[in-house]
């Protein structure tokens, strides 16, 4: 996907993250315990405004976060999306800008992390609505299966495991295949760190289904009813167990 998709896709889910989430301020987030739709915002203002800052800056912002936004949520989160906006749009993907993933350090990793931000936490604000949830497209979640397997799991495994403590360490070294439509990949779940690979390789457990359910699954958004499961109930447990870790 190139930069300028990431951008129209983030524009849409901010649009209807913000719509929907401010209907409520009051709501509860279902995925997010002890969350309300005010938090929410709260916290995708946050991670969109550090980015900017970020980039701006060339460093990591600090003190962060800021201070509340007397105008609410719903403005904080428009403040956010302007500056972010106004970086990213400003930037070539191949600029250099510092981010926490050692081997892509350019601005395009800040755009396509953005937009996957942003398309997760919209579903989080149509759940608390208890809205039906709009259509992912196929590319966007495809692309953010393997950036949590790849970005988020197996690099952040090898380079922060005491993050991860004894669901980490006591893995054997069996795999997970991940099924998505036609894309595929192999999940092996070692104490060294977890390696993702991508292809027809088949696993001890299994995971598949629409590209959206396994998405969401991944990030623990989706009801295991969308999905099919198969092998060693167990290790797909301590998967997702791992990515709970990755992702908190």
């Amino acid at each position: 996907m190139d930069q300028r998709r990431y951008l129209d896709l983030l524009e849409l889910d901010y649009a209807r993250m913000r719509e929907t989430a401010t209907r409520d301020l009051a709501a509860a987030v279902p995925h997010c315990p002890g969350w309300t739709t005010a938090d929410l915002l709260k916290h995708v203002g946050d991670t969109f405004l550090h980015k900017a800052e970020t980039m701006r800056r060339g460093t990591w912002p600090k003190p962060w976060p800021p201070e509340p936004d007397p105008n609410g949520p719903g403005a904080y989160l428009d403040r956010a999306m302007a500056e972010l906006r106004g970086e990213l749009a400003s930037r070539e993907p191949q600029e250099h800008a510092l981010t926490w993933y050692d081997p892509d350090q350019t601005v395009g990793f800040w755009a396509r992390r953005m937009a996957l931000e942003a398309v997760v936490h919209r579903v989080d604000a149509e759940l608390a609505a208890g809205e039906p949830i709009r259509p992912i497209p196929p590319d966007l979640a495809v692309d953010g299966i393997d950036e949590i397997l790849v970005t988020f799991l197996a690099f952040a495994s090898r380079q922060w495991p005491e993050d991860f403590g004894d669901k980490l360490t006591s893995a054997d070294g069996r795999s997970v295949s991940v099924a998505a439509g036609a894309d595929r990949w192999l999940v092996r779940l070692a104490a060294s760190g977890v390696e993702v690979s991508r292809g027809d390789s088949p696993g001890e457990a299994s995971i598949s289904g629409a590209a959206q359910d396994v998405l969401l699954w991944l990030w623990g958004r989706e009801d295991v009813a969308a999905l099919t499961f198969d092998g060693d109930p167990e290790l797909v447990k301590r998967l997702h167990d791992l990515l709970r870790e990755a992702t908190q």
